[in-house]
């Protein structure tokens, strides 16, 4: 059976102030031995923060982006091998925000995804389509896509160490959220798509739903079949939140 995986992606926000009153609380809820899986995903300046926190706990801790390079004239850009300097087990790849902002194309993801392998972290794999993407009916299309060109440059053999979320760019920062029936479906396609390669990778894949998840929806979505927890924007900034989030994915 897959465990479940709440990761908490607090993009742009936090204070060092800030940060020691929601870790403080989170450790306090979640931080015993037998917790829900619960990842926190933190801006490059506040990792080493996190890491002095969380050390010794039950919760884990990663990034929300890397450089596909390990080393070399990148100005601005922050490595691998760095992250792990910091104790990162995680770094999301793809978000899409960082698709539509930076313009990381579907080969740059490819790329991060196979430097975060190659230095022994777990990519968090973002996949997901727009509103005129899903309106015009390619979400499938689009998604297929995303994991061919990871597929193309990793293999099978590289998700069964990773974990992918599938995020309805649509449904991000908006309020709104795919019903349990349309994330499920997603969920259920990529899962398919992948086990046309490895049935085993497939069924052991954490799948993870990332489309304005709240303490009152989350139950729902966690019940579904192939949703295996959450990428947690906003409501990961909130302990009483974040923390009824990742009680949700205990069952």
């Amino acid at each position: 059976m897959r465990k479940k995986l709440v990761a908490g992606n607090w993009k742009m926000h936090g204070s060092v102030v800030e940060n020691k009153a929601l870790l403080d609380a989170l450790v306090a809820a979640l931080g015993q031995a037998d917790a829900a899986a619960c990842i926190v995903c933190a801006p490059f300046p506040y990792l080493a923060q996190v890491q002095s926190v969380l050390s010794g706990t039950g919760l884990a801790w990663g990034a929300q982006n890397m450089s596909q390079y390990a080393k070399g004239a990148y100005t601005g850009e922050v490595s691998a091998p760095m992250l792990l300097d910091f104790g990162c087990s995680h770094v999301i790849v793809g978000h899409s925000e960082r698709r539509a902002l930076y313009g990381e194309d579907d080969a740059a993801v490819a790329a991060k995804f196979a430097a975060a392998l190659a230095a022994g972290l777990t990519p968090i794999l973002c996949v997901g389509e727009t509103l005129d993407e899903r309106q015009a009916g390619v979400t499938e299309t689009v998604i297929g896509r995303q994991l061919d060109a990871v597929l193309a440059v990793s293999g099978i053999g590289g998700m069964g160490r990773a974990v992918v979320a599938y995020e309805p760019v649509w449904a991000i920062g908006t309020g709104k959220t795919a019903s349990p029936e349309q994330a499920q479906a997603v969920h259920a396609f990529i899962r398919d798509r992948l086990a046309v390669l490895d049935k085993a990778v497939a069924a052991a894949l954490v799948i993870q739903y990332g489309g304005s998840v709240k303490a009152a929806n989350a139950a729902e979505l966690f019940s579904q079949p192939d949703i295996d927890g959450g990428l947690i924007g906003g409501a990961s900034l909130v302990a009483d939140e974040f923390i009824a989030i990742c009680r949700a994915a205990q069952g």
